[in-house]
């Protein structure tokens, strides 16, 4: 890979984090400001919005910039740039089209997400922050249609740019918004949530406000591109398209699987609380699942899923070129550093998951019971989207839909039955199980097409489970013995509580992993390199 490359990709990857970062960050002063029903309203919009946002920009970029770039290596620059020119006047209209479909039908939205006996004044509240997000359905594919252009030039920098920059925009524009309204206009909440939400339409006007000054900057040279251009393909626009969904569609189907989990909890979870003579109850529980406890379960899956897919392309590439130890190699690899990386952190996260909600929220008990039963969950985010992507790697990308269809329909099958048996924990648990079916379908699918033997991974798989559950037992003991000094309920002693547990597991669980040997197999000869500048003994 060029140095060109590995700068891209890794200055790529960096405004990814950034960009996940600032979207967390933001949630602690946002739920100081509003409130769990003010988190509940903007998550019962931003739910269908991130639906109709991946439908419609799911892949854009990286299929475009795959598109792109194929025909650029062939010196045929003026195929790209007619996909460019074409592209941004059919991702508009797409665009336009999604937010007139979100903006209608936010009266049928409002209604499938609170109960039968919901008021009128909660429909009408939910109707209105839902019209205040859809705005944002205007810009956002159209600029995603613009970073993928820059990709497919090997220019990763306005992509990374523009998405640290659209979450900047749209954080400061949600709390400054949010505080505004609520602190010193003294407005009403559901004004300040339509505030919060309208702020994604402004992020996404600063990223193409980027976008469009990367443009100007660089465009002497993209047209310097076009007088070396060799001319020989004429490829219409209907060929163009078909190439690009082709590309994009695979990673719509995993972009969408999580809001769609997250919907069929929104359309049943009030209706399902009102049966069991809790609707009062259900926006303040509903708020604590899908957007504070949801918040944080996500933090592990993207950092240890953004690291095992990189390892992605080498899999196409052994797959293609039928090498088959090099492609269990990477297989491997892709499955123990995922399982590695995500399993202590979800563990972790249960364990201490008082004086983790104290400290992003408030001391709330309930809160706290909801997010220790989802912590684990996110080991199996984690194991759809790397199984999903190593389908895409296989070319046996069509049963992503199977697996994920069958999947939601267990989870919507079992939803209403179990939270009215189990209340949260039943969403909880019918997301797991939704999940855990998608993923053993996923894993069928790549042992009988790629002939992938699980011997070695269900063992190493076995090996992290129990350094990760002595992890989880010394970790238990100092947590109890701190509880005799420090409070949960505190937010500066819960911040104590979390550094010195974090540290304790840390320890045991590298110095586990260091005398099993599982770091070297995973990680290789970095690690020792790494031991011997720190000069660890072990």
């Amino acid at each position: 890979m060029s140095s060109k490359l590995l700068r891209g990709t890794f200055i790529l990857t960096i405004g990814t984090i950034l960009s996940k970062v600032l979207g967390l960050v933001y949630v602690l002063p946002f739920y100081k400001i509003v409130g769990s029903d003010g988190t509940a309203l903007y998550q019962y919009s931003y739910v269908p919005y991130t639906i109709f946002i991946s439908i419609a920009t799911a892949g854009v970029p990286l299929a475009v910039s795959k598109f792109i770039s194929k025909y650029n290596a062939m010196e045929e620059y003026a195929v790209g740039r007619k996909l460019f020119k074409s592209g941004l006047v059919v991702m508009l209209t797409s665009g336009i089209i999604a937010f007139l479909i979100l903006y209608i039908a936010s009266p049928l939205i409002a209604k499938i997400s609170l109960s039968e006996n919901a008021d009128a004044q909660s429909l009408k509240e939910v109707v209105t922050v839902t019209r205040a997000v859809s705005f944002a359905l205007i810009v956002v594919p159209f600029m995603s249609l613009i970073r993928g252009f820059f990709q497919g030039h090997q220019s990763m920098g306005p992509s990374a740019v523009s998405q640290v920059v659209e979450q900047i925009v749209r954080v400061l524009f949600t709390l400054l918004g949010a505080y505004i309204v609520l602190k010193v206009l003294h407005g009403s909440l559901v004004t300040a949530v339509s505030v919060a939400t309208f702020a994604a339409f402004i992020g996404a006007i600063g990223s193409l406000a980027i976008l469009f000054w990367y443009w100007y900057k660089r465009k002497p040279y993209l047209d310097e591109l076009l007088l070396h251009d060799k001319g020989t393909i004429n490829i219409s626009l209907g060929q163009i398209y078909k190439e690009i969904v082709v590309y994009a569609a695979p990673f719509v189907f995993v972009g969408i699987a999580n809001p769609l989990f997250q919907a069929i909890d929104q359309m049943t979870f009030s209706r399902a609380f009102d049966q069991i003579g809790l609707a009062k109850q259900a926006k303040d529980a509903f708020s604590i699942l899908n957007f504070e406890s949801h918040k944080l379960v996500i933090i592990p899956v993207s950092l240890a899923t953004a690291f095992s897919l990189t390892l992605v392309p080498s899999i196409t590439k052994a797959f293609i070129e039928n090498d088959r130890n090099s492609l269990v190699s990477q297989l491997n690899q892709a499955f123990q550093v995922l399982l590695y990386l995500t399993v202590p952190a979800a563990v972790g996260l249960s364990l201490l998951a008082d004086p983790v909600y104290t400290v992003f929220y408030e001391y709330l008990p309930a809160g706290s019971e909801v997010l220790r039963a989802y912590a684990p969950v996110a080991i199996l985010f984690a194991l759809y989207s790397v199984t999903a992507a190593i389908l895409q790697g296989i070319n046996e990308q069509r049963f992503t839909i199977l697996s994920l269809l069958v999947g939601l329909l267990l989870k919507l099958s079992l939803n209403i039955p179990l939270i009215k048996l189990m209340q949260t924990q039943g969403a909880i648990l019918s997301t797991s199980i939704g999940y855990l079916a998608a993923i053993i379908i996923n894993l069928y699918v790549i042992k009988t097409y790629s002939g992938y033997p699980f011997r070695l991974v269900i063992r190493r798989t076995v090996l992290i489970l129990g350094i990760s559950a002595l992890m989880w037992a010394g970790t238990f003991m100092v947590y109890k013995v701190l509880l005799l000094f420090l409070s949960p309920a505190s937010a500066m002693q819960s911040i104590l509580i979390i550094i010195i547990c974090a540290m304790v597991g840390a320890v045991i669980y590298l110095y586990l992993s260091f005398k099993t040997k599982l770091i070297n197999l995973l990680f290789g000869d970095r690690v020792e390199r790494i031991k011997k500048k720190l000069r660890l003994p072990i």
